[in-house]
């Protein structure tokens, strides 16, 4: 499953169990704007809204709001029955190839932490 992007870089990773276990998605770029859940897509979900409550109340504060983190780019040669798979999986979803593999990249990035 194709989670929304957001302008915003979220860090997700698996909280130990003495926290209390399940997932913490974290946003570098905005100071204390966390979310959580029972799994990274939950985790993932619940940061995306608790960007735009951090929005909400910068703005209700007057605070500047930081703008979201320039696109980085590359080039990645890749075997083509790789390319050929990641094309049906991203028309399957209804997506891009480049938003399947950015989506892919940022949630296994995010498990890696």
């Amino acid at each position: 499953m194709v989670q929304k992007m957001t302008e915003y870089a979220i860090m997700v990773e698996p909280l130990a169990q003495a926290d209390g276990g399940g997932w913490l998605a974290t946003v570098p770029a905005l100071p204390g704007c966390i979310g959580d859940g029972e799994s990274p897509e939950e985790a993932l979900a619940d940061a995306e809204r608790a960007i735009a409550e951090w929005m909400d109340a910068a703005k209700a504060l007057g605070r500047e709001l930081p703008g979201p983190s320039s696109l980085g780019q590359w080039r990645q040669r890749v075997p083509r029955s790789l390319h050929e798979k990641l094309k049906i999986v991203a028309a399957r979803e209804g997506v891009s190839l480049n938003s399947y593999v950015a989506n892919v990249l940022a949630e296994n990035v995010g498990r890696v932490g």
